[in-house]
This record gives C-alpha cells, structure tokens and sequence, in this order.
C-alpha cells in the first residue's frame, strides 16, 4: 500500500487515540510486529476509518458496540478511553453497551459496563 494510505491511517489514528497513545505503541513496536502495525495503520485507519458516510463520532460508536459484542476487553478499555477525542460522550456509551445487551447477550454488556466504569474512573482520577 501507499504512504498515502499509511500517511492518512496515522492522522486518523492519533486523532481517535491521541497522539500520546499512538506515539507509544510506535515506541513498543519491534521487528516482530511491525508489519502487523502498518496493516492496521494503512488498513483499518487509513482505509475504513477515512471513508465518507459515517462520520467519525458514529463510527466510533459502532467500534464500540463491536469490540464490545466480541469481548475484547483490551480494546474496548483503550476505546473508551479515546472517547475523549471522538465527542462520544458517557451516556452515549451507556446507550450503546445497552444495545449490546440486546443483540451480543448480557454477559458482553456487563464485562463490558464493567469496563467502562473503571476506564471513566481512571480518567476522573487522572484529571483531580
């Protein structure tokens, strides 16, 4: 792929996660990985997250219901914290993990309510 598509993935990807986020996980990646950051980098970020017709906040909601559907408690914890950058708010995540419920059972939603609650009470501890 281009570097373009790598160019515009890392634009993306520190707009969502934050520059700090990105610019560690580029510190901690190694010959081992690295191919596997750019695919990510160039492929989700710069492929499916710069695609017109949702905008970023929608998407980031749907990223949310997903990883949450699916369990990946890592992801959904990093997420969440990006919130912050993408203007999805708490309550908006609550209607989201909601739906989750519903569609993905209630044992996700709940690991996954669990989750939210110690991410937004590191955050509120990170900013006293």
């Amino acid at each position: 792929m281009s570097n373009d598509r790598f160019d515009q993935g890392m634009a993306m990807r520190k707009s969502v996660l934050g520059a700090e986020h990105v610019a560690r996980a580029e510190a901690n990646k190694t010959d081992f990985d690295a191919d596997f950051q750019r695919i990510i980098t160039e492929g989700a970020w710069g492929t499916i997250w710069t695609r017109p017709g949702i905008d970023k906040k929608t998407r980031h909601m749907l990223t949310l219901a997903i990883i949450a559907a699916l369990g990946k408690h890592d992801e959904l914890a990093m997420h969440i914290r990006a919130t912050r950058n993408t203007g999805v708010t708490p309550d908006e995540v609550r209607e989201v993990l909601l739906q989750v419920s519903v569609y993905a059972g209630v044992p996700a939603a709940n690991s996954a309510f669990g989750i939210a609650k110690r991410v937004y009470k590191e955050l509120e501890n990170e900013n006293k």
